[in-house]
């Protein structure tokens, strides 16, 4: 079936049938089939293990596995995707701009967008935003992005429809505030089967081509380093804060656990779910058909955007899909044409015209131009006082 906008509205009604959209991926590596390659790595350097069920033709079994790229992971690309292609898809936009802080460091953004808040509309940044020198929170907007809720989602979909799909939890507002949650409609992992090892390591020397002599003493500021000075002392250990190794210089041995990893296979699986959609009200039948059918053309384009093509996820991790499929999840499961680029960017402005027809604040109703906020001054100074300018001697 040839996905359009009708079809995805007709899904996405209050009576409908249909429970979503899956995609199945199978990815390699751009090194060739078994290549290494870098699954993410969380505190204490661990992989995020599990077990599976997994098949492979009519055989399923129960397998060892690793998380290369979890759910959340997986939303934040996507996002970044659709910040990427904005104009195209006609999406609207939030953007705090710190470009009033003075002496920033270059490392850090000078701004941060609605597609970048980790909380979405529930995040920190926005709530201590400003707006023409009001703090968000009082103004009518922010009021409305923070109280937003899946039976009042105006605001969402006017300014942060991506919310509506990925999901948000209001939990910083304070126990006498909203504590509004909308689980996530949309989920994507990348998940390696049958890794030949989890116990990978990486070794190697760190060269020095005057190899310098680490048994030198020296002191420095942990916060500046560009200061350091030589004592008369030698250093006191191996592992000690006064090596000439801890800033740079010397011979140093390199270790480092949780590798790269070979797998037998690697697979990308997504969802989107109607049956979770239905969770949004908007109002009559048609808006809330329309307006749910919105954000999984959203989410459908955004995929594509992001992983249509061969993809890095991280330093040692490119991939490309070798076989893919979509499947219309409903009363008898039906194949879906996979959309191209431009195929998927029409879906979008096909359903925010359908959506504004029945009503929604989207569609031409979006903003051409990103709303520029600014950071309260309670959060510039914080900032600020993070990253204090140093003072070059």
């Amino acid at each position: 079936m040839e996905l359009t906008a009708e079809r995805l509205i007709a899904g996405c009604g209050d009576e409908a049938l249909d429970t979503g959209i899956r995609i199945w991926a199978e990815l390699e590596p751009v090194g060739g089939l078994g290549a290494p390659v870098k699954p993410a790595v969380y505190e204490g350097g661990k992989y995020q293990l599990d077990r599976r069920w997994w098949a492979i033709g009519d055989d399923r079994r129960i397998v060892d596995a690793v998380v290369i790229d979890n759910v959340a992971s997986q939303a934040n690309r996507i996002e970044s995707a659709l910040s990427a292609a904005r104009v195209e898809l006609g999406l609207p936009e939030l953007v705090l701009d710190f470009g009033g802080i003075p002496e920033l460091p270059v490392h850090l953004p000078s701004t941060l967008s609605s597609f970048q808040f980790p909380h979405r509309n529930g995040d920190a940044y926005l709530r201590d935003a400003q707006l023409d020198g009001t703090p968000f929170p009082r103004t009518d907007l922010g009021g409305a992005l923070l109280g937003a809720t899946p039976l009042n989602p105006g605001a969402l979909f006017e300014w942060m429809p991506q919310a509506l799909l990925f999901g948000y939890w209001q939990s910083h507002l304070g126990k006498k505030r909203a504590q509004t949650k909308l689980a996530r409609s949309w989920v994507s992992e990348i998940v390696g089967y049958e890794p030949a090892s989890t116990d990978t390591e990486s070794m190697g020397l760190k060269g020095d081509p005057l190899n310098l002599s680490i048994d030198t003493g020296l002191t420095y500021d942990d916060d500046d380093q560009l200061g350091w000075s030589l004592t008369e002392e030698t250093r006191r250990g191996s592992k000690s804060k006064d090596s000439l190794a801890e800033i740079g210089h010397g011979q140093v041995p390199v270790s480092t656990s949780a590798s790269t990893v070979s797998f037998r296979s690697i697979e990308q699986q997504a969802s989107v779910s109607f049956a979770g959609l239905r969770r949004i009200w908007v109002g009559s039948p048609e808006a809330n058909a329309t307006g749910r059918a919105l954000l999984a053309a959203i989410g459908l384009a955004g995929h594509v955007l992001a992983f249509g093509r061969g993809f890095s996820l991280r330093s040692g991790c490119d991939l490309r899909a070798v076989e893919s499929s979509w499947t219309w999840i409903g009363d008898g499961d039906e194949s879906v044409a996979v959309p191209t680029r431009d195929d998927a960017i029409g879906l979008v402005r096909s359903c925010a015209a359908a959506a504004e027809q029945a009503g929604l604040p989207v569609g031409a109703r979006w903003a051409s131009d990103p709303l520029l906020l600014q950071p309260q001054d309670k959060l510039a100074k914080v900032i600020a006082k993070s990253w204090p300018a140093f003072e070059d001697d």
